[in-house]
């Protein structure tokens, strides 16, 4: 099997340098571990002009979507890391699946405006990449050998030039004004609750959306907003006509290595405070939780059933039930499931039988989805959609696009959520949904 190429480069613990020398081209793409204030990611890659750009056709099954990813990969050709050189990714696909990719997925109602207009999904098929090993302490170029050596050569060229110093402004137009209010809000979560006392589902994720519009460059706002909010499952995407997909996302939504899948839901939450004792009674209080702990438990329940669609029978696993994880703005509750591929099944079988992640549809998922249909007005687009990689080995990771914004056209939307049940009090939800993303809101109105 043919060998990549390695070029090294100077370690930067901080991508941004090396992303600012390309951040304007086509297909540009970051997927930032967000170190080194995150600790828990190990790799930031970054690449741009892929060599195809693969969107959904309208009306395009998923089933149609996926077979035309595996063929690209198969054009591409195999390839293999060095042996003395661990490498994540070793050329292939990086892109994004929006939530609604879902609908191509299982039937949905249409009732949610589309008024972001952004696709399904998009993902470019990348022959080269800049990759950080945070564990290892190297910056290197990674070349397929599909890459000719006239490209390779303007790539290190590029890479080893002294980084530009300059950066563009960012600026929002107005302070972020929610799509719904308070007592709208109010009125869904009673429906939900309608819902599950009728026996329809246990859970459903509801969310709302703020607005703003803006001028200048999204590649600022997310430098400014990783400052603020660092998490391990961080993203930068551009887009046609200054448009960009911005993540801080601290949830990871699949993994696949040799064989071996891992899924870490997120479901349980609690602000931060600035007071040291309170804010270790906040996490207290979030770990002896009944109703948080049975939330993620159903969700657990959940992605197990998703991930027994792919993974081989037995192996399926739950190694870590109810952790506690920190992050600079709330506390989160988080679990793992793993599980082994089945013969014959790969990283987009294993998409295909899990997407869009439980941990932010509900329980059972489709109903869940098609009430998160009929009570939102309009479509998430990237919300709660997917950041992944996916190379020729079938090496595959992936985030749930929480915490995230979208910048197109001029305007740039976030979403806040969460997960309702039974006895959820809607004021406390509502706040919930605001706790998540206030510090991203707060950072680019103080630009």
């Amino acid at each position: 099997m043919p060998t990549c190429l390695i070029h090294a480069l100077p370690y930067r613990a901080d991508p941004a340098t090396y992303f600012s020398a390309v951040y304007h081209a086509p297909g540009a793409v970051l997927l930032d571990a967000g170190r080194p204030a995150a600790l828990r990611g190990r790799y930031d890659l970054i690449s741009a002009w892929p060599t195809a750009e693969l969107t959904p056709m309208p009306d395009e099954p998923a089933k149609d979507f996926l077979q035309r990813l595996r063929a690209s990969l198969a054009a591409l050709g195999e390839a293999k890391a060095p042996e003395d050189c661990p490498l994540p990714f070793v050329g292939g696909l990086i892109g994004y699946l929006g939530y609604d990719f879902g609908r191509r997925l299982e039937t949905m109602p249409e009732q949610a405006s589309d008024d972001l207009g952004l696709a399904d999904a998009q993902l470019g098929l990348y022959p080269w990449a800049l990759i950080t090993d945070h564990h290892l302490g190297t910056s290197q170029l990674m070349f397929h050998p599909a890459l000719s050596r006239e490209r390779q050569q303007r790539l290190i060229e590029l890479f080893e030039a002294p980084p530009a110093q300059t950066q563009a402004p960012f600026k929002l137009e107005g302070a972020f004004r929610a799509d719904i209010d308070e007592n709208d809000y109010r009125h869904a979560i009673e429906r939900i609750q309608t819902y599950i006392q009728a026996g329809d589902c246990y859970q459903v994720n509801f969310a709302q959306r703020f607005r703003s519009h803006y001028r200048g460059d999204p590649w600022t706002a997310y430098r400014a907003l990783r400052a603020a909010c660092p998490t391990p499952f961080a993203g930068y995407l551009a887009l046609a006509d200054n448009g960009a997909i911005i993540s801080l996302s601290p949830e990871r939504f699949l993994r696949v290595s040799e064989g071996h899948v891992e899924t870490r839901p997120i479901k349980g939450t609690r602000p931060r405070h600035s007071d040291p004792e309170q804010d270790a009674a906040q996490a207290e209080m979030l770990l002896a939780s009944l109703k948080d702990r049975a939330e993620n438990l159903m969700i657990v329940d959940l992605l197990r059933n998703d991930l027994g669609r792919s993974c081989a029978i037995g192996s399926v696993r739950v190694p870590e039930l109810f952790a506690l994880e920190s992050y600079p703005n709330v506390h989160h509750l988080v679990s793992a499931v793993t599980g082994e591929l089945a013969r014959g099944k790969d990283a987009l079988d294993l998409i295909a039988g899990s997407f869009p992640g439980g941990s932010i549809t509900g329980a059972p998922k489709i109903r869940a989805m098609q009430i998160i249909d009929e009570l939102e007005p309009t479509r998430r687009a990237l919300y709660c959609g997917s950041l992944l990689y996916l190379d020729v080995r079938g090496e595959l990771d992936s985030s749930i696009a929480i915490r995230s914004l979208l910048a197109k056209d001029g305007q740039i939307s976030c979403w806040g959520g969460g997960g309702i049940v039974a006895d959820s009090d809607w004021q406390a939800e509502y706040q919930e949904s605001i706790t998540k993303v206030k510090v991203l809101l707060e950072t680019l109105e103080g630009m």
